[in-house]
């Protein structure tokens, strides 16, 4: 399966590579019938068409529900490439193997994020993760959610996880509130991107799976009170350490070694002492290429994560350091009291070693090879066998390990994890390592297969077994359906006070060597009472058998003790607390202040640690509503589309799919006590047209809510039939239990009469706005009525006052240049006539004028302009012009006869203005003007010096 739009997803998180298994894994059931029986005519009747069973989306709807009708229902949907099923309360996902477009897309989110009721919609994951989503947004105290995926090694748990932290990091993003993208990257952004980080160091190639988790991890996804993705925090179980010194046959290391190898530059290699040549021990099936070998990916999820690049270097040291540990090999010498040598290239991988880890060379050799006794207050120096020197060694990388990926854990959740006033709620998503079997199983595998059977466990006590008997205590006829208890598996695993989680750390705890046929007998002396331990006595290996939920699985004794006890001695502690490397030094340093005592031998073993930290998580499970999702393998050989109904009916009935179905089918899977189902559903009655039905909401009894949710249910019912009343809804005595069809209904009919309280709210409110609006514009409009009015008065008023002050202004001014132009004229008695000059005879006749006043032609001059008057006793000149300039400009031009030196003409008008006149008239001298020429006269001319102006020209004068 695959999403367009994002590279990861276009990776085949279904592709997982492996080898079958077939043979490890044996069914605790009683051998089912045979797939090729002949049917009984029921279930001949539903199977005769099969045309039409890929279109049962909900097994529920299966008639009769039986392992063979439920096998071919999803074999014909597998078939046709659907991979969702929905099974009652659970959602059944077929691993195919190969990318599906399209399939997890982001218009397929919304789709399913925005539709009114998913359930109708095509079975997905989306629908679990949008119904989890939705439960926190409807209640009225939201609960917190969890998404349980489970199922085989192999079978898309990882993807699966990975699915649903992309749809909540979509939907729950904070897209209106942008203050985020301040930080390094939106939340949504980091968490997504501690998957990389994540799996890159926890998980592994192995027989079955490609992208194998080889930890336990449970995510919180921190929700604030809008619902809106605030934070994440990652718990991290038993991690698979012994895979960095001890990789079983075909399987590989973590993936982040083979990305170092495959992705490092030249200059990175260099740096960490990598040359191309070199092989490294720990590192088997480097050849063999997949997926998830992308270390630019995890490069740049740690950069988002705020892991800087010095600090990217110093982890990358660390793990060079680790596999060049694993190149170390030891040699036995002949005097046991001389430590062993190191042999062939062992010192110079030795040396890369400490120069990578930054401790001295000497140091690490001598922790290696000698270890301190303690004797009293005395230390006693003692050379270790060549067995035991492999072990230091392979202790210390497990140990280094094992602390950088709790220091990346930390780091993760410093970076992507809110303060706890920020969030109130959160959605859970459990990914755990699937239930396992190999040839050789140890610890490791008791452990997670431990851990799957809590978590059947978990459902069966949830599911199978609490509903029943809910039913029951709440008076609805039952019949209980019969299912698989994996509580006396529990009992044997970690029962008290004997089972053999208990055996194994008593032995754990006595100072002594351990032998593994001794423990062996133990145990079958101690539980040979329990039916789900079993021997082989005639195997020269020791074992035991236990009969798993999924099926028998055997494990070996050797070893087992050795890895509950994790010893680590002290001098290796002390060694790594040195080193020059900061993020080593700091790694260790503060694990010793946290436990000061907790040097040497280990106090608390692997399985107690592992059943305390699981012990928590279940209670974690407890307080939330969970959401279940079974991922299941269709063949052991991770073909694309291919369907092996053995290996498919095995993980139905080891589940019990079949049991669950019939129980989703048959009860009723919501409970609502009737005080919360009053306050959610009580308005339907309130508003409802079907009758005079009335409901006290606040009835204190439980006889009197019971009889108030009766009459809410009639009314909520009242359309539909008597029959089919009770296969929707049922009635307890304290709590009201309902199908599906039936909340859904419940849910409309309250969308429905909030649309209408909300329409009604709108139209009062709009009607009280707009009232409000008119009666604001109704006074704003007197208001600017009575504004506008005072400022037209005081406008009014003001061009008053400036009309007199420029009516007074002109009459002073007009007096004032009355008087000028009478003082400045001149006074006609000194006066003397000019002869007229003798014009030329050509000018005479081309470039002269006849005035009716002066006997001789007038020439006309062209420019520059000048004025002159006749002297003549009465002389009218009548001129026509457009402007005062070419009024000027055509009296200017005549060339008219003047008295000598008793008046001037000034001509230049560009500097010196208009032209004076210097000498008074004897007749009558009119000039009409279309502009006034005090326009272009000087209002206060200088009286000291000589006027040049048109000052001295009145409009009308008259002598």
């Amino acid at each position: 399966m695959s999403s367009a739009d994002d590279r990861r997803n276009v990776r085949a998180g279904y592709r997982h590579g492996g080898a079958t298994v077939q043979g490890c894994v044996q069914n605790v059931h009683s051998s089912h019938p045979s797939l090729n029986d002949s049917l009984d005519e029921e279930i001949q009747a539903f199977l005769t068409d099969e045309d039409q069973l890929h279109t049962y989306d909900d097994l529920t709807k299966v008639n009769p529900v039986t392992p063979t009708t439920v096998l071919k229902c999803l074999q014909a949907r597998y078939s046709v490439k659907v991979f969702y099923t929905h099974a009652g309360c659970t959602l059944i996902a077929l691993n195919p193997f190969q990318p599906v477009p399209d399939l997890y897309s982001l218009d397929v989110m919304k789709e399913y994020h925005y539709a009114s009721q998913p359930q109708e919609f095509k079975p997905h994951i989306f629908i679990v993760a949008e119904e989890a989503y939705r439960n926190i947004q409807g209640q009225l105290e939201p609960v917190n959610q969890s998404l349980v995926v489970s199922g085989e090694s192999g079978a898309g748990k990882t993807w699966t996880s990975r699915c649903l932290m992309k749809y909540y990091a979509t939907v729950a993003a904070s897209s209106s509130v942008m203050k985020s993208q301040d930080t390094v990257e939106r939340i949504e952004k980091r968490v997504l991107d501690s998957n990389p980080i994540m799996e890159a160091f926890g998980n592994a190639c192995t027989l079955r799976n490609n992208n194998s988790s080889r930890f336990g991890k449970y995510i919180q996804l921190q929700l604030d009170r809008c619902q809106l993705l605030v934070g994440a925090s990652v718990q991290t179980y038993l991690l698979e350490k012994t895979r960095v010194t001890c990789q079983p046959a075909s399987e590989r290391n973590f993936h982040v070694f083979y990305q170092m190898m495959k992705g490092a530059t030249d200059e990175q290699r260099k740096e960490w002492k990598m040359p191309h040549d070199q092989r490294f021990a720990w590192l088997p099936n480097s050849e063999k290429t997949i997926e998830e070998d992308c270390f630019d990916e995890t490069v740049e999820a740690m950069v988002h994560l705020g892991i800087h690049a010095e600090r990217q270097q110093q982890i990358f040291r660390i793990l060079a350091g680790i596999l060049q540990l694993g190149n170390v090999s030891f040699s036995s010498t002949t005097d046991e009291s001389h430590p062993c040598n190191l042999g062939g290239q062992s010192k110079d991988f030795l040396q890369r070693a400490a120069e990578l880890l930054c401790v001295p060379a000497e140091e690490l050799q001598t922790c290696l090879r000698v270890r301190t006794l303690k004797a009293g207050k005395q230390s006693v120096l003692k050379p270790c066998s060549q067995a035991e020197c492999s072990v230091r060694r392979d202790c210390l990388a497990k140990l280094i390990y094992a602390q950088l990926f709790e220091w990346l854990v930390t780091f993760i959740n410093n970076s992507i994890c809110a303060d706890k006033s920020m969030w109130c709620n959160f959605i859970g998503v459990l990914d755990v390592y699937g239930f396992e079997c190999f040839q050789i199983n140890n610890l490791e595998q008791l452990c997670i297969n431990y851990a799957n059977e809590k978590l059947q466990q978990h459902f069966v006590a949830h599911y199978l077994r609490a509903q029943q008997e809910e039913y029951v205590s709440e008076g609805l006829q039952w019949s209980f359906i019969k299912y698989q208890d994996n509580q006396s598996c529990l009992d044997l695993i970690e029962g008290s006070p004997v089972s053999v989680f208990s055996l194994l750390n008593e032995e754990s705890r006595l100072n002594r060597v351990s032998d593994a046929k001794m423990f062996r007998v133990r145990l079958e002396k101690e539980l040979c009472d329990n039916a789900n331990i079993s021997w082989d006595k005639f195997s020269k290996v020791p074992h035991f058998t236990v009969a798993h939920y999924a099926g028998k699985v055997n494990y070996q004794i050797e070893g087992m003790v050795e890895k509950n006890k994790d010893p680590v001695p002290a001098e290796l502690i002390n060694l790594l607390e040195k080193s020059d490397n900061p993020l080593l030094r700091e790694i260790f340093t503060d694990k010793t202040t946290e436990n000061p005592t907790n040097r040497g031998l280990s106090k608390v073993t692997v399985v107690s640690k592992f059943k305390n930290s699981l012990e928590s998580l279940m209670k974690i499970l407890h307080t939330t509503t969970p959401h279940y999702t079974r991922c299941i393998k269709p063949n052991p050989d991770c073909k694309p589309l291919t369907f092996k109904k053995e290996e498919v009916i095995m993980q139905l009935e080891a589940c019990g799919i079949v049991e669950t179905i019939h129980i989703s089918a048959a009860g009723f899977p919501i409970r609502i006590p009737f005080e919360s189902f009053m306050q959610r559903y009580g308005l339907i009655v309130k508003y409802s047209k079907a009758g005079s039905h009335s409901v006290d909401l606040e009835a204190d009894s439980s006889d009197a809510l019971q009889l108030e949710v009766k009459k809410l249910l009639a009314v909520a019912l009242h359309r539909l039939s008597s029959d089919k009343h009770s296969s929707l809804v049922h009635c307890g005595r304290t709590k009201v239990f309902l199908t599906q069809a039936m909340l859904d209904l419940l849910e409309d009919q309250r969308k429905k009469i909030l649309s209408q309280c909300a329409f009604s709210i709108q139209c009062c409110w709009l009607r009280y706005q707009r009232r409000r609006r008119h009666t604001r514009r109704q006074s704003a409009t007197l208001i600017q009525a009575a504004v506008r009015s005072w400022l037209v008065r005081k406008k009014v008023k003001r061009w008053n006052r400036a009309a007199g002050v420029i009516q007074n202004t002109w009459k002073k001014w007009r007096t004032l240049l009355k008087s000028l132009a009478e003082a400045e004229l001149d006074d006609a008695k000194d006066v003397v006539e000019e002869e007229a000059p003798v014009l030329n005879p050509v000018v005479r006749e081309r470039g002269s004028v006849q005035l009716s006043t002066i006997p001789e032609p007038v020439p006309v001059r062209g420019w520059p302009m000048g004025l002159a008057l006749a002297s003549a006793p009465s002389i009218t000149v009548s001129l026509t012009a457009t402007g005062f300039q070419k009024m000027m400009s055509a009296v200017a031009s005549l060339n008219l006869p003047s008295r000598r030196g008793q008046y001037k003409v000034k001509t230049n008008q560009c500097t010196e203005e208009l032209a004076s006149i210097r000498a008074q008239p004897k007749g009558s001298i009119k000039l009409h003007c279309q502009r006034s020429p005090l326009l272009y006269a000087d209002r206060l001319p200088d009286l000291k010096k000589d006027v040049t102006g048109f000052n001295e020209i009145l409009l009308e004068k008259t002598l």
